[in-house]
């Protein structure tokens, strides 16, 4: 299949993406797409406690075999006297929860945590769970790569998860991805949908983005100038990029695991750099202000 897909189960937990039309995804169904993704020989899990009850519902099913990358707590409190059983509190939930015995990897929610007056307890704490053997690599989720240029002289980490896609390249415009590689850390995108943005029809897209109307206009004429599906697009894009590892999607269908592992058949395009856009508005979902 070529680029290694990660399956982001934040849908298995709660309500998510300006795209979802079903709400939070049944058990019965996240069954049956874990069951598929399994056998086109996916075999790796993107949650978190944040997910809602996405890493019960995970450890219900059962996911022993998988290999499962998960985050600590998003607020770390800020009189947390103790540091370091905070950690171990979270990640003993995280296990008993997905009823496993180690992750493959965990992530800071937030890198900023680093920078804090608890960092350095932070990072020791996890360098400890890493030597124990509980977790085999320890990261950082990052929102846009500026935060690796502060968390750099303190943190070196094993795995980083960033968004990536045609319209927000700046962890390859910025260096980082490169970087990134050189230095051995994994690496895996996400958001390379733009939240299923990217994959609407220009009837489906709410009134906040029309502002950006001329940058709409070119994405629809390359695709139809290339003939090839918005889906297609978005996965060969992310499939080009030689030097990521692990490219996160969220279904809420198998249905649409199927689409989507059809569409990765497709050699890809690589997209004119005029669809690149650095206006945060628009590729940071979190400043979105969009009405149903």
């Amino acid at each position: 299949m070529g680029k290694s897909l990660v399956i982001g189960t934040v849908q298995f937990g709660k309500f998510y993406g300006i795209a979802n039309q079903i709400g939070q995804v049944s058990q019965n169904e996240i069954k049956k797409i874990l069951n598929y993704a399994w056998e086109i020989g996916v075999n790796t899990l993107d949650t978190a406690p944040s997910y809602g009850d996405s890493e019960l519902q995970l450890g219900n099913i059962g996911v022993r075999e998988w290999n499962v990358i998960s985050k600590l707590p998003i607020v770390l409190p800020e009189t947390c006297s103790d540091v370091s059983g905070w950690v171990n509190e979270s990640i003993i939930n995280t296990l008993q929860n997905l009823k496993i015995k180690r992750l493959k990897g965990l992530l800071l929610h937030r890198s900023q945590h680093i920078l804090g007056g608890q960092g350095e307890k932070l990072l020791s704490a996890l360098a400890s769970l890493k030597s124990q053997g509980i977790v085999e690599k320890i990261g950082v989720s990052i929102y846009s790569p500026e935060e690796l240029d502060n968390l750099w002289p303190y943190f070196h980490p094993d795995l980083v998860q960033a968004p990536l896609n045609i319209f927000d390249r700046s962890l390859i415009t910025s260096g980082w991805l490169s970087r990134l590689h050189q230095f051995g850390a994994e690496v895996h995108i996400r958001s390379i949908f733009l939240q299923g943005l990217l994959l609407m029809k220009p009837v489906q897209r709410p009134k906040f983005f029309n502002r950006w109307e001329a940058l709409w206009r070119q994405w629809h004429f390359w695709l139809e100038q290339q003939s090839i599906s918005p889906l297609q697009a978005c996965l060969g894009f992310a499939s080009k990029q030689v030097e990521v590892d692990g490219v996160v999607i969220g279904v809420d269908s198998i249905k649409q695991l199927d689409e989507i592992h059809l569409a990765m058949q497709h050699p890809g395009i690589l997209p004119p750099d005029e669809l690149i856009s650095e206006d945060h508005d628009l590729i940071n979902p979190s400043r979105w202000i969009v009405t149903k």
